[in-house]
């Protein structure tokens, strides 16, 4: 068998001659190389991960990103021009994509090693310009090549393709620092899935086709273009939908989009069941193929019931483990198995004694690699999951000690030609990568043994064993003394029902921990003192923060503050507000007229947590935590006996809850913290009137409830009577500032408000004044969120004749006396009446004049 033998016999007349099998046979040696040789990289990183920056990230990406898209651009290149019946490329030109691309995937891991988001950005537009000049090469060729059975399956490489530019493309935003924090969540996701069920997963599926027969020796069906052709129809729109959903955070689409995915999946792998059943899997390329497609298949169906159940979210580490490790794994290693002695060629004899090397142990390579899978993927005890690891890590290097024995046994066999300049950079390229993973792995010079003293821990030597907690807003211990040289082991367990992590100024940081994880951090040898804290917005400043004092280092003070925060003045505010200016245009005012109540005695209502950038004040928008998009939250409103069911949805980039003050039930289920993608329903009887404040439950509920998270629900007292017209204020304090940032909250604890609103905007109804007509009667309710302050509610110009405040009338209409203010401490609610005498404009205030001549105070506009 020779390299042109990796083909089918295409019916149309015999292929054009092929280019020198040895020249091209080189080229073939020289990218499989490289291929091998991320691949030690990646077994290299396997055994240091405890000491690596991004530990699981650079595994990931050094394995997907190195290994598997070189593999990809590689071969689809090949199989493209076999099925098309094209010449073969330029190897200089190949040489210099391939040189392009790893120059990229390298600027990519050095660059979030070394933390330079610049660097990250720059790697992968390139690696997206690589692969994007691939696709539409191969999409030129199929539009310009006549078409015969098999020539449409370059469709599935041009798709796959296509996914890649967009999955990279998302993946360079994340890692460039280039999207609001907001869309991390959503961009991570939908990365995620284009990468590996579109890049990787088309490629597979499109290969598959011919290859497995090939590999089975045996023919295709007849049917086979046939399926491929419908299959790829319904895969592409089924990623596209579940890419474009779980961007917008859409659980219908992204399910819908899965579910098509799915069925071309399943079509797909018709014709792979029907071949297998002819000639089933015999050596080891068959069986490692075999079974990476049985877990591509389980994968697809678990992520589609996954986000089915749980909403559009990051897949979860069991899952992206089993699609590495079973899936991406195997059939690249099977797939290397069967091809690499078909292009390192040497005639039948060396053909047999390379695939002989590769072959070395098969048996039980792939029969342990899948009895170990579930120990990795599944929640098994710590001992069984480090066993599943260590066979996984031993199946790898084995098979990548016998991959390079292959290589360098091909290169004794025949004179391999002097690298281009392109394919120095290629190895240049992987160098750099192997430098970035030297560098992290090894760290500082190795102290001399030490001895430590203070806080509780075990000490071995000069390295000492730490366990630290989360919960409740804290990190315990906070603090840990040690000598200069020594090295950390954190165990670091999340106790609270929210996620938190663990980062250190100096970059080493734990992943986001679910309750009850444990994550473990190793510190390099310590030379000066380093603070760390809980990445999630609001955390640090809450004062989840650790501080590890080294001893001996001469700074007098904890270093690892970070620069980037904004001052805090004098006062400590972030500085005063101009409210003389206009709206920007666009602007629309929060609706503060309250409609009467619905009929019935039960209203079901959806509320989302959801981040969104809101204007303010005049001129200023700010980042806002709300519910459904506006502040105050949608307005709930019903009579005595009624009964809500709410369904909370959290569509944020953190754990929120939400907590109803007219409802009366134990606060452990209901009011407890979901996580982004997650959904509970709350339902409670509002048995008592009144003019009820609804809000955030999550701790620190000061910063959740200060950033926008709260509404109000209105119950009538019975025997309400109509008035012409009803207003909803709800009046809230306004703290400028990246929502969670130390100035922030900083000003939040000291109560130091930038402004006060009334429904979410200072002085917003100075430029959207509220209507009502001479002689009508207007009823306002007001609701005072705070978190810290209440409010004095007073209309200039007129008197209440009516007054009801926490469930209770203080002055009716008729009694003889009248009220000047409406006096609510936070969280409290009620209304008052009263009736214009004359058109005019009324200004209407919080008479605490520090809050009113700071944005509570707005118009009511009134006319004949």
């Amino acid at each position: 068998m020779t390299l042109v033998d990796v083909r089918v016999d295409l019916p149309g007349g015999p292929p054009p001659p092929p280019p020198p099998a040895r020249r091209r046979a080189a080229w073939h040696a020289r990218a499989n190389a490289v291929v091998v040789a991320w691949l030690v990289l990646t077994v290299i990183a396997t055994l240091t991960r405890d000491w690596l920056p991004v530990p699981r990230w650079l595994l990931v990406h050094l394995f997907l990103l190195g290994a598997v898209t070189n593999a990809i651009l590689t071969w689809s290149e090949h199989f493209a021009v076999v099925l098309l019946r094209a010449p073969q490329p330029s190897a200089r030109w190949s040489a210099i994509r391939l040189g392009a691309l790893n120059a990229g995937v390298a600027a990519v891991l050095a660059g979030v090693v070394i933390d330079l988001p610049a660097l990250t950005a720059a790697g992968a537009a390139a690696v997206v310009m690589v692969v994007g000049s691939h696709t539409v090469m191969l999409a030129v060729r199929v539009r310009r090549t006549l078409p015969s059975r098999f020539s449409r399956l370059v469709s599935w490489y041009v798709a796959a393709g296509a996914a890649l530019v967009a999955g990279g493309t998302m993946g360079g935003l994340m890692a460039g620092h280039l999207t609001p924090g907001s869309w991390h969540e959503r961009l991570h996701a939908a990365h995620v899935h284009a990468n590996m069920l579109g890049w990787v997963g088309l490629t597979v599926l499109g290969t598959l086709f011919l290859l497995w027969p090939t590999v089975l020796r045996t023919r295709a069906t007849d049917d086979v273009d046939m399926v491929a052709r419908r299959a790829l129809r319904v895969a592409v729109p089924g990623l596209a939908l579940a890419v474009v959903g779980l961007l917008a955070a859409n659980q219908a689409v992204a399910v819908a989009g899965l579910a098509l995915y799915a069925t071309a999946v399943a079509l797909s792998l018709v014709p792979f069941v029907r071949t297998a059943r002819r000639r089933g899997p015999h050596t080891a390329a068959s069986w490692m193929i075999a079974a990476g497609t049985a877990w591509f298949a389980v994968v697809v169906l678990a992520d589609l019931v996954l986000v089915a159940r749980k909403g559009p979210a990051l897949p979860p580490d069991p899952l992206v483990t089993s699609a590495i490790v079973g899936f991406v794994g195997q059939i690249l290693l099977g797939a290397l198995t069967y091809l690499l002695p078909v292009v390192l060629g040497g005639g039948p004899a060396r053909l047999k004694a390379t695939a002989a090397t590769l072959e070395r142990g098969w048996v039980a390579r792939v029969s342990a690699v899948n009895a170990a899978l579930p120990l990795i993927a599944l929640p098994v005890p710590r001992p069984l999951a480090l066993l599943g690891w260590a066979v996984v890590i031993t199946a790898l290097a084995a098979f990548t000690v016998l991959a390079v024995v292959a290589l360098l046994q091909a290169r004794g066999s025949r004179r391999v030609p002097r690298p281009s300049p392109a394919v120095a950079g290629i190895v240049v390229g992987t160098l750099l990568t192997a430098g970035a993973v030297g560098v992290a792995v090894s760290g500082a010079p190795r102290p001399q043994p030490v001895t430590v003293a203070g806080n509780t821990g075990t000490v071995t030597g000069d390295t000492r064993t730490v366990d630290v907690t989360l919960a409740d807003m804290r990190i315990q211990p906070a603090a840990i003394d040690a000598a200069a040289g020594t090295r950390l082991v954190l165990r670091v367990t999340n106790r609270d029902a929210q996620r938190h992590d663990l980062r250190f100024a100096t970059g080493e940081h734990t992943e986001l921990l679910d309750p009850g994880e444990t994550a473990v951090l190793r510190l390099p040898p310590l030379t000066r003192s380093v603070e760390a804290w809980c990445t999630v917005p609001g955390h640090r400043a809450a004062g989840m923060t650790l501080h590890v004092r080294v001893t001996g280092d001469g700074s007098g003070h904890h270093h690892g503050d970070d620069p980037g925060m904004p001052q805090q003045d004098a006062q400590g505010s972030l500085g005063g507000l101009d409210l003389s200016g206009p709206m920007s245009p666009g602007w629309r005012p929060y609706d503060a007229t309250l409609r009467p109540a619905p009929g019935g005695t039960e209203h079901r209502v959806e509320i989302h947590a959801m981040e969104r950038d809101l204007e303010v004040a005049p001129g200023v928008r700010q980042r806002m935590w709300t519910f459904n998009g506006t502040v105050p939250g949608p307005v709930l409103r019903g009579k005595v006996g009624d009964v809500f069911t709410v369904t909370f949805v959290n569509d944020g980039t953190m754990g929120h809850g939400i907590d109803f003050h007219a409802g009366a039930l134990a606060p452990d289920g209901p009011m407890r913290t979901i996580q982004p993608g997650e959904r509970l329903v709350y339902q409670f009887r509002a048995d008592r009137a009144g003019a009820w404040l609804y809000h955030c439950s999550t701790h620190p509920m000061l910063q959740h409830i200060a950033n926008g998270m709260y509404g109000a629900v209105i119950i009538d007292p019975p025997g309400l009577p109509r008035v012409d017209r009803e207003y909803l204020l709800v009046q809230g304090e306004l703290y400028r500032g990246e929502p969670g940032s130390q100035a922030q909250v900083a000003n939040m604890r000291e109560g130091r408000p930038d402004a006060w609103m009334f429904n979410g905007t200072a002085a917003g109804y100075d430029h959207a004044p509220l209507a009502a007509r001479a002689g009508e009667r207007v009823r306002v309710w007001v609701v005072a969120a705070g978190p810290a302050s209440g409010t004095a509610f007073h209309i200039v110009g007129t008197r209440f004749d009516t007054v009801y405040k926490e469930g209770a009338y203080l002055l009716r209409k008729d009694d003889p006396g009248g009220a000047q203010v409406l006096d609510l401490a936070p969280a409290q609610g009620g209304f008052v009446e009263t009736v214009f005498p004359e058109p005019g404009n009324y200004p209407f205030v919080d008479h605490d004049m520090r809050h009113a001549e700071n944005g509570a105070h707005g118009l009511f506009r009134v006319t004949r």
